[in-house]
């Protein structure tokens, strides 16, 4: 298994709340929160996180 390459998102601020998100493995998109990088990981597809940005 690859491993994710993650990397701050633009779409954490500057309040704390923080998730890094890797998309460097073809087809899925890793996020995880930034304070906790050995805890859970959500899996994507491309097109789910595609959905959930644009919906942000």
């Amino acid at each position: 298994m690859h491993e994710f390459d993650f990397v701050k998102s633009t779409y954490s601020n500057a309040g704390g709340e923080c998730v890094e998100v890797a998309r460097n493995i073809p087809g899925t998109v890793a996020v995880r929160d930034s304070k906790d990088p050995g805890g859970p990981i959500l899996r994507l597809t491309s097109a789910a996180w595609a959905e959930f940005a644009k919906a942000q």
